[in-house]
């Protein structure tokens, strides 16, 4: 009987551990990600799968090209903090099959007005979000 009380207990004990553990994730320790393939713009939107940010912001779709800088902004869309699933940008210009986009997360800080995008290419407002020194992004090719 003491044997099936200590098992429970452990397995008590671990899963509420765990549990602790995604927590601690979801509230500022999460990892910013993007997740996107290659898709078709033909509806004028580009979707990441999924995006993780550690604060409110913004997935940005940049331009770029086989240099893999990022060049001007042609869409964006709003990320809350945590894990967001089926993240859709609208298109602001026209992308042709074959053009490369960046899609990236920034962040919602130096702006004037909270809840509105205003980072233009190379500005602080709203700027990139870099974890160990590097932006982070996705590329993908329209179809």
């Amino acid at each position: 009987m003491m044997t099936k009380f200590m098992a429970s207990a452990f397995v008590s004990t671990a899963l509420l551990a765990g549990a602790s553990l995604a927590q601690a994730d979801m509230h500022g320790d999460m990892h910013p990600q993007v997740w996107a393939d290659d898709q078709s713009v033909a509806s004028g939107s580009v979707t990441a799968e999924k995006v993780t940010a550690g604060s409110n912001g913004w997935l940005v779709v940049h331009r770029t090209d086989d240099s893999m800088k990022p060049g001007p902004v042609v869409g964006h869309a709003p990320l809350k903090e945590g894990e967001n699933m089926d993240v859709t940008a609208l298109l602001t210009e026209d992308v042709s099959a074959g053009d490369m986009l960046m899609l990236m997360v920034h962040g919602e800080a130096g702006g004037m007005e909270p809840g509105v995008f205003e980072y233009t290419l190379g500005a602080s407002e709203d700027g990139p979000i870099k974890m160990d020194g590097k932006l982070v992004t996705a590329t993908i090719t329209a179809q």
